[in-house]
Parts: structure tokens; C-alpha cells; sequence
């Protein structure tokens, strides 16, 4: 066996593995599953890209009666704020549906500093998932940030390598976080694999 198939990974190795895997482009939209009704006409976009974790964008985040109808109980909004690419929602705004929320504020920029939210991020997602949830991490398009802390959670809570996370997500939605982004999974990919290497 090659050691270095299971060495950290680097930011930009990362990106090439994003390059290299194809997305599936015809899953239906959830809820819909069976019937001839495109994203555009329900104004939704979010995919399943783990048992019971979906990532999806603005408008999945603003349709409270879809989410309810497919059951989402948690609502991660990894861009809450008000500035451009932003998504303005609150704890409020979905209390009257029994969702729970987090928000994080953080703009989709190289420099920005989102590795200090996946411990926080990580939690919030399994213990929804423990107690039977199903659970909606969004940002404004759905393909950095969310997908950042979608695979940081993988790697934290389920052990994956970023590699093998980055893979299953890529496979169910078409995401691609930015440099830095990837940049900060590799470092947590490098601290997790130390970790393991202690504890074995």
C-alpha cells in the first residue's frame, strides 16, 4: 500500500479532486421525487448529499412550507448577515415551523476564517441527526461555505478523510469551495490524521 494515499491532503489537491468528480445533474428535487417539477419552478435548490444533510442555497432557505413539507428540522445558514451574498434569516424566522437554527456569519472570501466554526457546526448537525432530524446547511448559492461545513462535519463526526467527504458531497451536488476554504480542510484533515495516529 502507497502511505501517501492516506496522507492529508493539500488545499489544492483537494481541488483537484473537486475537478475530477462528476456531480449527478438529474436527482430530483426532494419531496418531488417522481414528478415532472424542475428546481426553477419551485424556486428550490438543495440536494441530499449524506443521509438525512442536504445543502441548498437562498431559496431553500426562504421556503419554510418545502422545508417543513420534506422535513427538515435544522437550518445551518453558514452566510447569515445582510450584506450582498448574504442570507438575512434568523432563529425567529423559523420558529413558528419548530425549526431550530444556527447562523454563522461569514462571507465566501479566501481570507475568511471559517475553520473556527466547525467543532460549533459539527455538533449542531449530529446531534440534530441523532435525535431523527434532517438537516439543511445553506448558504446563499450552495457551493462553498455550505459545503465547507458539510465536509468538515463529515470528517469530525464520521470520520472521513476530506478527501473521501469532498467526494461524497461533490457526488450529490455540484459544490466547490473556494482556496482558502480547502486550504482550511487540509489543515483539519492533517490535525484529525494526527490525532488518529495517537490514539492508534
Amino acid at each position: 500500500m502507497n502511505p501517501q494515499e492516506n496522507a492529508p491532503a493539500t488545499g489544492r489537491q483537494l481541488s483537484d479532486v473537486l475537478s475530477s468528480v462528476r456531480s449527478s445533474y438529474s436527482k430530483p428535487l426532494p419531496g418531488y421525487e417522481g414528478q415532472i417539477m424542475s428546481r426553477y419552478q419551485v424556486g428550490v435548490c438543495m440536494d441530499e448529499v449524506y443521509p438525512s444533510i442536504y445543502i441548498g442555497d437562498l431559496g431553500a432557505a426562504k421556503n419554510r412550507d418545502y422545508l417543513k413539507h420534506v422535513g427538515i428540522t435544522h437550518v445551518l445558514n453558514t452566510a447569515q448577515g445582510d450584506k450582498m451574498a448574504t442570507v438575512n434569516t434568523n432563529a425567529d424566522f423559523y420558529k413558528s415551523y419548530g425549526i431550530k437554527y444556527l447562523g454563522l456569519e461569514l462571507l465566501d472570501f479566501p481570507s475568511a476564517n471559517i475553520a473556527k466554526y466547525f467543532e460549533e457546526s459539527a455538533n449542531f448537525i449530529d446531534e440534530a441527526l441523532k435525535n431523527g432530524g434532517k438537516v439543511l446547511v445553506h448558504c446563499f448559492m450552495g457551493i462553498s461555505r455550505s459545503a465547507t461545513i458539510s465536509t468538515a462535519f463529515l470528517m469530525i463526526k464520521r470520520g472521513m478523510t476530506a478527501k473521501e467527504a469532498l467526494i461524497q458531497i461533490k457526488q450529490n451536488r455540484n459544490v466547490f469551495p473556494n482556496e482558502g476554504f480547502l486550504r482550511q480542510l487540509a489543515d483539519l484533515d492533517n490535525t484529525l490524521a494526527k490525532q488518529r495516529s495517537h490514539k492508534a
